[in-house]
């Protein structure tokens, strides 16, 4: 019982305890309730303070917004009123412009009226006129038909036959005043170049022959030179590709090869046995051996002084030993090197003369007959080859081309390609710089005087001064002097289009007319 007493007092202790504690906390609630309400009608009533000052000063920005609104369009609308009265005052102006354009306009019109009234009066006149004038040129016509006795058509013709002869006349005359004032402006300048570059390049040159001669010491070195039953001549000729010449010539012996190259090889090589007394297949093989590398090394250094000489630089190796084999090369028996160092100075000279590059000239020059020395199996002309050669080695193109076109067989594409043909010309038309055989020659002289002959109106022909020179004598009853200038220009193109020849040919057209009377 106390158990339960005790139990049942807890209980009600704690019913009592949450009672209280819920009543306490109620009261503290409704406490804090209060004060929230409180707050929030003071935030409430500072929101609607603030909302309508937030009011006011948005409608006081609007207004003024509106009001700024308002002055723009005001201006806008002066503007364009302003534009507006502007336009109905030019084109009121425009309108009156117009309309008194119209009123000139109608009075032109009313004149054109008058004016193309008057053509037609007076065209009306002048076909009367002319049919007066027609019939007045019938009359005369017949009446020169009855006085000459010749038909309008026959006057006709004799008319245009005297205006073509006339014409024919004035222009023989107008192209030789032109030829004449050509030569002379002309003939100082080239004068003055080619001599310039001819006195700097006076050198001494030789013809080459296809023969050297090695002398001996005495006659019986003939007989070790043949050698038994002819081993050592064999052995010679067949290490070098010679012939050599052993006959009656007293204490000489001599070597025969086209190719200079090769003949040198031979006559060095044979003074090297004979000086040193060992004649025998073994020492002729060894000492050919020996002088072709030491020709081999000349040509390298022979090369190198005619860059040198020229002062041309930064050249391929492979071409500045072609170069060097020009020495050991001839062409209508001029030394080959020695002409192209001659063209390569002439060619620079007057590249200096007229202001163009003497570097690309001087190559050119002294590469032009670069092609001649190559293998002698290549077919082909040797300009052409030897343009290919220096496009190999990267030669620039205005040398390339003066190289390949000094024969003209390709075009020429810059004036140092004219220059180098000028100066291989000069070069090889001077006096003793070439020879031709004596059957060429006459035959050459011989077609000279029957192109020459070929003409109508000449009389005689003479080929003078080794066939650098034609004369031409001609009928003066038929050639008058202004058909003569037409003649020597005739002749020479016949002469360029029909020959080949070296430097140039003048042709000289001479009209004598001689009249004679007896004194009895």
């Amino acid at each position: 019982m106390e158990y339960m007493t005790v139990l049942i007092l807890g209980v009600i202790g704690l019913v009592l305890g949450f009672g209280i504690a819920y009543f306490a906390g109620t009261r503290a609630a409704a406490a804090r309730i209060s004060d929230a309400q409180e707050k929030a009608k003071a935030i409430l009533e500072e929101a609607e303070k603030e909302a309508r000052t937030l009011k006011k000063e948005r409608l006081l920005e609007a207004k003024e917004e509106i009001h700024k609104k308002r002055q723009e369009m005001e201006k806008e609308l002066n503007s364009r009123r302003a534009k507006l009265q502007n336009q109905e005052k030019h084109l009121a102006s425009r309108e009156e412009a117009i309309e008194s354009k119209l009123e000139l306009i109608a009075r032109k019109e009313k004149q054109v009226q008058q004016a193309e009234q008057e053509l037609q009066r007076k065209q009306r006149i002048i076909e009367q006129k002319l049919k007066e004038a027609e019939a007045l040129v019938a009359e005369q016509n017949q009446r020169l038909e009855r006085i000459t006795g010749m038909t309008q058509e026959d006057a006709k013709r004799f008319l245009i036959e005297n205006m073509v002869n006339e014409a024919r006349a004035e222009a023989a005359l107008l192209i030789k005043q032109i030829r004449d004032e050509a030569k002379q402006q002309a003939q100082r300048e080239a004068q003055k170049l080619v001599i310039e570059a001819i006195q700097r390049t006076a050198s001494d040159h030789c013809v080459e022959t296809t023969v050297s001669v090695v002398s001996l010491a005495n006659e019986e070195l003939k007989g070790r030179i043949i050698g038994k039953e002819g081993r050592n001549i064999r052995a010679f000729e067949s290490a070098t590709g010679v012939d050599l010449i052993i006959d009656d010539t007293p204490e000489a012996v001599a070597i025969s090869a086209f190719d200079p190259y090769r003949r040198e090889i031979a006559r060095i090589a044979l003074e090297r046995l004979l000086a040193d007394g060992r004649i025998h297949p073994a020492r002729i093989e060894e000492i050919v051996e020996k002088v072709r590398k030491e020709v081999d090394e000349e040509i390298v250094r022979a090369g190198e002084h005619a860059i040198m000489e020229l002062g041309i630089h930064n050249m391929h190796p492979e071409l500045i030993r072609h170069v060097g084999k020009m020495k050991y090369r001839s062409s209508y028996g001029q030394n080959l090197l020695a002409h192209s160092v001659e063209v390569a100075f002439l060619a620079g000279t007057m590249a200096a003369e007229l202001g163009l590059d003497v570097q690309h000239a001087k190559r050119a020059g002294l590469l032009h007959d670069i092609g001649k020395v190559l293998d002698r199996n290549t077919d082909g002309p040797h300009a052409l080859l030897g343009m290919e050669l220096a496009k190999r080695y990267r030669e620039h193109p205005v040398v390339c081309n003066a190289i390949g076109a000094h024969h003209e067989d390709i075009e020429m594409e810059t004036p140092i390609a004219v220059l180098v043909q000028a100066a291989d010309s000069i070069s090889g038309a001077r006096p003793g710089a070439r020879r031709e055989s004596l059957e060429q020659y006459i035959k050459r002289l011989e077609k000279l005087e029957e192109i020459a002959m070929s003409f109508d109106g000449v009389q005689k022909t003479f080929a003078i001064q080794a066939g650098r020179e034609i004369r031409v004598v001609v009928e003066p009853e038929k050639i008058d002097d202004l058909t003569a200038d037409q003649l020597a220009t005739e002749i020479a193109k016949r002469i360029e289009h029909e020959m080949e020849y070296p430097g140039q040919i003048k042709v000289t057209v001479i009209r004598e007319r001689r009249s004679y009377a007896i004194a009895k």
